[in-house]
């Protein structure tokens, strides 16, 4: 006995429909079809970004600040190409992603550090320290 088609919602199934419902998009896709999620937290001392970038190699990773612009970018190529007698095989893949942030004033531009570890590149933006000067007074009222 074959498999019943059910219906979606009120209209009846249609062959369309399985081609319409990204059926075949894992086939198509890469590991990289999307940005890199991205954990900013912050303390008193620093900012910091956490971004999940599994399988990509450290070489491949880029992080440029340009001005208050800080941007993080990947690029890879591949080409495998396999000959026997009877056949030649050749495979090409691409993939990329480029996230930038814009910095706040009181991050020390000259201090940005960056550490990738198991898949999650993490960048570590201190603030400046601000002097503050210890004024005590006493202020007259008039």
């Amino acid at each position: 006995m074959l498999p019943m088609l059910t219906k979606r919602s009120d209209k009846p199934f249609l062959w369309s429909d399985l081609f319409d419902d990204d059926f075949f998009a894992p086939f198509f896709t890469t590991r990289y079809h999307s940005m890199p999620a991205v954990n900013i937290k912050e303390d008193e001392k620093k900012f910091t970004l956490d971004l999940a970038v599994p399988g990509i190699d450290k070489k491949d990773l880029k992080i440029e600040l340009n001005e208050d612009v800080l941007t993080i970018s990947s690029e890879r190529k591949e080409e495998k190409e396999e000959s026997r007698e009877d056949y030649k095989r050749r495979e090409f893949s691409y993939a990329s992603f480029c996230r930038s942030f814009s910095l706040p004033e009181n991050v020390d531009r000259e201090k940005i550090e960056a550490n990738y570890k198991d898949g999650i590149l993490t960048v570590t933006l201190p603030k400046m320290h601000e002097e503050k000067s210890k004024l005590s007074k006493q202020i007259k009222i008039s």
